[in-house]
């Protein structure tokens, strides 16, 4: 007998529905987010920035301009931020920006975060400051999820709902 969530999940595949997810990952990592994206893309609408030629990067030293061109351009009308974490995402300024656009109240409702692990680095890897503050071990009362690397779409589903 399948739980409701399984159930939602298989009538949300059924009809089509897809969320959209905003990638956040440090650009060494495009690769390994471009695997995860052939193998797992069907299961969400994807929105990053730099993911096509023709995307417009946001080039400016002005914190609050480049989270409001995030915001407006890119997490708008998502509702989930996938934040990939590898060996330097942890210290990245864009990655700051992004998780602190995609958690900051205001006028829109802040994303759900979802932190995934990417298959090259093992069990562990160091969090990013932002994404370390909204989560905790036993993910009682906290904002982020923080997960290994799905094996399966159906797994990753359950994790973006």
């Amino acid at each position: 007998m399948s739980s409701l969530l399984d159930q939602l999940i298989e009538a949300q595949q059924g009809s089509g529905t897809k969320r959209k997810c905003f990638l956040s990952y440090y650009s060494e990592d495009k690769h390994r987010v471009d695997k995860f994206l052939r193998d797992f893309g069907d299961v969400f609408i994807s929105k990053a920035i730099g993911v096509s030629d023709g995307d417009d990067f946001i080039n400016s030293e002005d914190t609050d301009y480049v989270m409001s061109q995030i915001r407006k351009k890119y997490l708008g009308d998502s509702t989930v931020t996938i934040c990939f974490l590898g060996q330097c995402t942890h210290s990245r300024r864009y990655v700051d920006w992004e998780l602190k656009t995609t958690l900051r109240k205001g006028s829109y409702t802040p994303n759900g975060l979802l932190g995934i692990l990417l298959p090259h680095m093992g069990n562990s890897c160091f969090l990013p400051p932002r994404f370390k503050e909204n989560w905790s071990k036993g993910e009682n009362d906290c904002y982020a999820l923080y997960r290994g690397y799905p094996h399966s779409k159906k797994e990753l589903k359950r994790w973006i709902e």
